[in-house]
């Protein structure tokens, strides 16, 4: 059996022609794009791109979003979503992404219904491995996954993106702000908007791979290692914008960018006491 990118994209092309039409979840990344440009191609009018604005997402992703699908000329609209104002999600436990695609799919539902499509969402098959409780909401909710069931992965989908020529072939990952909270720090549009604007402040600086995570009065920079150095000799220009924003405290994680390192806390193994309980004294 042959399993190279392109013929597994012959495989997605056919699913996606079994389905008829269909509703994408499209935020701007490259999954999301490039299923949006696959289903646009094989199913033409039939396919409609759906992007989710709510305080979560930030008004570069949306800019982008919308200007690529109008240069590709996608059939195209926007919802607005309010998962911020569900207490289930702006509580920020581990369950976040369950109760943030619950509300997606809940206002995604009757567009879908009115259009006899399916709601597609751009999970790959690296993401079955990782945490995300979207998924379950997704099952719940008859979502379906065409690029992890035709088995791509997030470097095949790159790849045959940049074969497709979108231009976000190469785009670093960039999930909903709140994926920059702490567990447990609540999420507001307050502080949605201050990631957002802290993000943006080091952009401007010229940093491109980031994260600003939020852990309250403390905020904790993720940066490519290859820039940890440089951002050391603009530390005075960082505090200060993050700062300005709010934050009392700017740290740099010497460890470096990694995707979801906020679930590294999840995967914590309680601490026993070095010396013993004080008990057992």
């Amino acid at each position: 059996m042959n399993h190279t990118p392109r013929a597994k994209e012959r495989e997605l092309g056919e699913r996606i022609a079994s389905v008829g039409a269909v509703v994408v979840a499209y935020s701007g990344g490259v999954d999301s794009a490039y299923l949006a440009s696959v289903c646009h191609g094989v199913l033409g009018e039939r396919a409609l791109a759906v992007t989710a604005v709510s305080p979560s997402l930030s008004r570069r992703e949306r800019r982008d979003a919308e200007a690529l699908a109008a240069r590709w000329g996608w059939n195209h609209a926007t919802v607005e979503t309010h998962e911020v104002a569900r207490d289930e999600y702006s509580r920020n436990g581990s369950d976040r992404c369950y109760w943030c695609k619950t509300e997606l799919f809940e206002v995604l539902a009757p567009i879908a219904s009115a259009r006899d499509a399916r709601i597609a969402v751009g999970t790959n098959l690296d993401d079955l491995s990782d945490h995300r409780p979207g998924r379950r909401a997704a099952r719940e909710n008859d979502v379906i996954t065409p690029l992890a069931d035709a088995g791509l992965s997030k470097g095949e989908i790159r790849e045959l993106a940049a074969a497709r020529n979108l231009p976000v072939a190469d785009k670093p990952a960039s999930p909903c702000l709140a994926s920059r909270f702490a567990y447990g720090v609540r999420v507001t549009p307050e502080g949605l908007e201050r990631v957002d604007n802290a993000e943006e402040a080091l952009r401007a600086l010229g940093f491109r791979v980031l994260r600003v995570r939020d852990h309250g009065d403390l905020a904790r920079i993720e940066l490519e290692p290859g820039e940890i150095e440089r951002a050391g000799g603009l530390r005075t220009e960082i505090a200060a914008a993050l700062r300005s924003l709010g934050f009392k405290y700017v740290t740099l994680d010497l460890e470096g960018f990694r995707s979801g390192s906020l679930n590294e806390a999840l995967l914590q193994p309680r601490i026993a006491p070095r010396w013993g309980s004080s008990a057992s004294r």
